[in-house]
């Protein structure tokens, strides 16, 4: 199902490889508040966001909660957010799909305190 590379470290000529024989991937780390570790997934394995929070879920073992527009994500202790292309920090899910996969950076699961400040209460 979903793909999970970064470790153990691939070249970059291997990654390549890899890339050329699957179609474009679109690889981005992820990383969470309090982890001592990163992940790297391909945006492409995912459909939308309900898949791809579902994995964020299995990949570090917490909840993250449903999403509405007024509130966030409401019932969890951690809201998943990203780097877009201009360098800022949004919440998942603000954006369609498409953009979101065609602008995301990095991910990365901020602990919902520090959340607050990106356009919503948390």
């Amino acid at each position: 199902r979903a793909k999970i590379v970064g470790w153990p470290p691939i070249r970059s000529y291997r990654k390549n490889s890899l890339q050329e024989n699957d179609g474009a991937g679109i690889y981005v780390k992820v990383s969470m508040d309090g982890a001592p570790y990163l992940r790297k997934i391909d945006l492409k394995v995912y459909g939308g966001y309900t898949q791809l929070l579902k994995a964020l879920e299995n990949m570090f073992k917490l909840t993250i909660g449903e999403y509405s527009e007024k509130e966030g994500y409401k019932g969890s202790d951690y809201a998943p957010t990203y780097e877009d292309k201009d360098g800022d920090w949004m919440l998942v899910g603000d954006v369609p799909w498409d953009m979101f996969v065609t602008s995301c950076k990095r991910l990365r699961i901020m602990k919902g305190s520090e959340a607050r400040g990106l356009g919503c209460a948390v």
